[in-house]
C-alpha cells in the first residue's frame, strides 16, 4: 500500500510542477490510453467499460477544448478538430464502432507527437538562448 501512496505522490508532483506545455501532453497521452482501452474493452464485449474509458477520453478532449487560447488563430483551426474528436468518441460509443475509435486515436497521436516536437523545440531554444547570453 506504501508504493502506492508513493506513486500517487510522485504523480501529484508531475503534474503540479509541469508547464503548460507538459500538462496539454498528459492530456494527449491521458486521451490515448483511454481510447486504447476503451478499444480493448469494446473487444471483449465490456461494454460498461468501454463507455467509461470513452467518456474519460471525451473529457481530455473537452478540457483541451476549454483551454485553448482562442487570441490565437492554431487555436480557431485546433477547436473543430477537437470537436470531430469528439463526436468519433461519441460516435464509436453508440455504434460500438472500432473504425471510429482508431480514427480518434490517430488524431490524438498525432497532436501529441506534434506537441512533443515543439516542446523540444522550445526547449531547445531556451537552452540555447542561455548558452549565449
Amino acid at each position: 500500500m506504501s508504493s502506492n501512496k508513493a506513486y500517487q505522490t510522485y504523480q501529484n508532483n508531475a503534474v503540479n510542477t509541469a508547464s503548460g506545455g507538459e500538462l496539454t501532453l498528459m492530456l494527449y497521452n491521458g486521451c490515448i490510453k483511454f481510447i486504447k482501452q476503451a478499444r480493448k474493452e469494446m473487444d471483449n464485449d465490456h461494454f460498461a467499460a468501454k463507455n467509461t474509458n470513452i467518456q474519460k477520453a471525451q473529457k481530455i478532449i473537452n478540457e483541451l477544448m476549454v483551454t485553448l487560447d482562442m487570441n490565437m488563430e492554431i487555436s480557431h483551426q485546433m477547436m473543430p478538430l477537437y470537436d470531430y474528436m469528439h463526436n468519433l468518441l461519441t460516435e464509436a460509443n453508440i455504434k460500438n464502432d472500432t473504425e471510429k475509435l482508431e480514427e480518434a486515436l490517430s488524431y490524438a497521436e498525432e497532436f501529441r507527437d506534434v506537441w512533443k516536437q515543439v516542446i523540444l523545440k522550445d526547449r531547445q531554444q531556451k537552452y540555447s538562448q542561455g548558452a549565449s547570453i
